[in-house]
């Protein structure tokens, strides 16, 4: 597997980086990546509500001491 570092897709042209960038939205919207989606619209849905927790709430649910 390669590793492909930002910097390489930058010194692609226009047409090129729109290219690979066509192709990884076609990766993304691939049913294996549907439940983070999901998760991902569901978190943000719950973040305009103002239901988050505060950091009370964090350490108060945490096992720590």
């Amino acid at each position: 597997m390669y590793a492909i570092d930002i910097r390489l897709l930058e010194k692609l042209d226009e047409e090129d980086q729109e290219k690979v960038a066509y192709f990884l939205k076609l990766l993304l919207e691939q049913s294996k990546y549907q439940q983070t989606r999901e998760e991902l619209r569901e978190r943000r849905a719950e973040i305009d509500r103002g239901e988050t927790l505060t950091h009370e709430e964090i350490w108060d649910q945490s096992d720590v001491c």
